[in-house]
């Protein structure tokens, strides 16, 4: 009875990291296509009031929504998918045994 009640609980949480992790894919997909429709009337807009496709395209202020939605979306995915370790217990372990086999340390 007990592993029955563990193997539902493992079902719940697995199902609930996959609802997480398909909420952040819809929210990416609906980042990618309302950003690029969004810069493309922008530059479409510049080219129309005289501006060239390279001025249009390269015109920073054509990007801010989409810098800022984009910083939004690094933290869901952080959120999501965790924040990156890169300097854990096993890091630490791995540069201390480098620096032990380095002969200049002597």
């Amino acid at each position: 009875m007990m592993e029955q009640h563990t193997q539902a609980e493992k079902y719940a949480r697995a199902q609930k990291r996959v609802t997480e992790i398909k909420k952040f894919y819809k929210h990416l997909t609906f980042y990618l296509l309302i950003n690029f429709l969004f810069i493309g009337r922008r530059i479409y807009k510049d080219i129309m009031q005289g501006d060239s496709f390279l001025e249009a395209f390269t015109a920073i202020e054509n990007y801010n929504f989409f810098f800022w939605w984009s910083v939004f979306l690094i933290f869901h995915a952080a959120k999501v998918f965790g924040f990156p370790n890169l300097f854990n217990k096993d890091w630490e372990e791995r540069k201390v045994k480098e620096y032990m086999n380095k002969k200049d340390l002597n």
